[in-house]
């Protein structure tokens, strides 16, 4: 049988929380000297999934199979035992220990009677993974002065120094940039060749066609299909993970263009950006389009006051502005979706309703007492609006998929009834029916007369929303590009420094 052939498999496993079923009987092969891609929607219980196989999940029913022999994973440490190792989205490690620390963390070689740490032996081991890999790092290296691609160099090390059998790659590039996403793919191609049974998780199809040999679509917590990338497309995919046609992947609809809302000027830093101009109108979206590193992100956190250091002129409806925080940028109409949603745009522990109403405590609570009731409603009538799925509104926000998260950040600010919201990557990590849903919700925000600043690194999503881009680099605003004269060309030609607008 073609299970037998499986180094790590599933059959039927179940996983039940209150009020959902995250998993339904679902299955999965990983075969040794290959990627199985693991695809569908935010909430088809991929996290739930890979939970499960690191042992922080044990399932309610099923069976798991290890070197076709069943298993039970009862915690982290027995997947650790077995040689499951998960490399995540947002890399777990720890910036004032060496890269060797880290490497060894939890699993230190030791010598003697005493048990005393071995860190010789350790950091031998570090140099001759770090060389199989081919990763080019000094073993005693800070992690606070790697870059992200160098970190995930250090979890994949990491997950080699307890010979891993099995390893998951759970978005890793994310955040990382074209050069270090091909450097990753090299370090898989040869964990294929070690014989390594590798799990890769991605929202981005040009990766699973890249890299997977396999594939596997969830859909709702249930098993859809599976099957080998040389016989597939993306439209097939696509319908399979969402089971309907996904023919319009930028539902940009056309607003009308009013008065300026936001006007920038001279707008500089002393390390970050220099020279920024621009406006945006109500009912338009303006796109932020650069390399990492460009300034982007820096130019809009020091709009929204979290840098003391940037100087400039700024007005918001005619009047001038003096933004040197966060709150007297939200009390006068900017608000900021951030790119780490998890980091920095939602406290994950807290219930989806105090997330929500977190930035008007003052306005529902006007005496001092927490008025959970007021704030219930708030949830509601906005969570309902970006139509986020959870159990409850009491539901904690780390619960959700990344997709229902965005979008409790978002409905978060939305609350606030802004005049400009910018949006930093507002799509990054989460699945292509995810995308589509914020993608509508940006245009709704437009055509009610809302100004929206898109910052992305996917070309497309930006030359699919944007009415006009603006391309960045090196801290430089460099062109701006009316919609209907954007081409793919000139916009990277412009971002890499390569050609004039």
């Amino acid at each position: 049988m073609e299970q037998q052939d499986a180094v790590f498999s599933l059959r039927d496993v179940t996983k039940t929380f209150p009020g959902v079923k995250a998993l339904d009987r679902v299955k999965l092969d990983l075969y040794p000297g290959e990627v199985t891609a693991l695809i569908g929607e935010n909430g088809a219980g991929k996290s739930t999934l890979v939970k499960t196989l690191t042992g922080i999940y044990q399932p309610d029913a099923g069976s798991i199979y290890f070197q076709s022999k069943p298993i039970i994973i009862g915690n982290p440490e027995d997947a650790r035992q077995l040689g499951i190792t998960a490399i995540h989205q947002e890399t777990v490690l720890f910036d004032d220990l060496s890269v060797t620390e880290n490497i060894f963390a939890g699993n230190y070689i030791s010598k003697g009677f005493f048990k005393q740490l071995d860190w010789a032996a350790m950091r031998q081991r570090t140099r001759e993974i770090l060389l199989e890999i081919e990763a080019p790092l000094d073993h005693d290296a800070l992690l606070r002065g790697l870059s992200i691609g160098q970190k995930h160099m250090v979890a994949i090390a990491r997950a080699l120094s307890c010979d891993a059998h099995v390893v998951i790659l759970d978005e890793p590039t994310a955040a990382l940039s074209h050069h270090e996403i091909q450097e990753l793919y090299a370090i898989v191609n040869r964990l294929k060749a070690a014989g390594k049974a590798i799990m890769f998780i991605t929202h981005k199809f040009d990766e699973i066609f890249a890299i997977a040999d396999r594939y596997v679509v969830y859909r709702d917590g249930a098993f859809v299909g599976e099957g080998m990338i040389s016989n597939v497309n993306e439209q097939t995919l696509v319908e399979m993970m969402v089971a309907r046609s996904m023919t319009e992947p930028f539902p940009k609809v056309e607003a009308t263009i009013g008065e300026p809302v936001l006007s920038v000027r001279d707008f500089n830093h002393p390390t970050e950006f220099a020279d920024i101009n621009f406006t945006v109108r109500a009912g338009e979206i303006l796109g932020f389009y650069g390399l990492v590193g460009s300034g982007r992100t820096e130019i809009m956190q020091a709009l929204y006051g979290l840098s003391k250091a940037a100087t400039g002129d700024v007005e918001i409806m005619g009047q001038s502005v003096h933004l040197k925080s966060p709150a007297d940028a939200i009390a006068a109409g900017l608000v900021y979706v951030p790119e780490e949603r998890q980091q920095q745009g939602a406290i994950v522990d807290l219930p989806i309703y105090q997330n929500i109403s977190l930035p008007q405590l003052n306005k529902l609570n006007p005496f001092g007492f927490l008025r959970e009731a007021g704030e219930y409603d708030l949830a509601r009538s906005y969570g309902e609006r970006l139509q986020v799925k959870a159990s409850s509104w009491s539901q904690p926000v780390n619960n959700l998929s990344g997709g229902n998260q965005q979008k409790v950040v978002i409905a978060k600010w939305l609350a606030t009834q802004p005049k400009v919201i910018v949006m930093d990557e507002p799509t990054k990590g989460i699945d292509i029916g995810s995308k589509a849903a914020v993608h509508r919700f940006m245009s709704e925000l437009v055509q009610e007369g809302l100004a929206v600043i898109l910052v992305s690194s996917e070309l497309p999503e930006v030359m699919g929303m944007a009415d006009r881009i603006i391309v960045m680099h090196e801290g430089l605003i460099v062109g701006e590009l009316d919609r209907n004269k954007a081409t793919a060309e000139r916009i990277v030609g412009l971002a890499t420094g390569g050609i004039a607008a």
